[in-house]
């Protein structure tokens, strides 16, 4: 099972993401933009991701993935319970929120 821990080990290593507690959720930012962030409990995991895709993606594997509440659903943003991904599957997930938020340039640096 992924772990904060194993979540925060990796943001720690892209560039410009820092880390946060806010009302005492664990939050990754880049600049003012979130692109993690966890539930009080760290077991479901809220990551940027394309509105255009997540209900294909929840529909795929609704045991895995899940809609953000109503009042999040004009953001760019899909959750995942942590105890269903392995540790690859979080390291994609993960770069790819970050992709998202992250000029290109500095993406391409990270990639390349």
């Amino acid at each position: 099972m992924v772990t904060v821990e194993d979540v925060r080990r990796l943001a720690a290593t892209l560039p410009r993401s820092s880390e946060h507690l806010i009302r005492d959720r664990v939050k990754f930012r880049v600049g003012s933009i979130v692109y993690l962030a966890f539930t009080r409990d760290e077991s479901v995991m809220g990551f940027a991701f394309p509105k255009e895709e997540r209900a294909a993606l929840v529909a795929a594997e609704p045991g895995k993935f899940m809609m953000p509440a109503e009042s999040d659903l004009r953001y760019n943003w899909v959750l995942v319970r942590l105890a269903e991904i392995d540790l690859d599957e979080m390291r994609e997930l993960v770069v790819e929120a970050w992709r998202m938020v992250v000029p290109k340039k500095v993406y391409a640096a990270y990639t390349g």
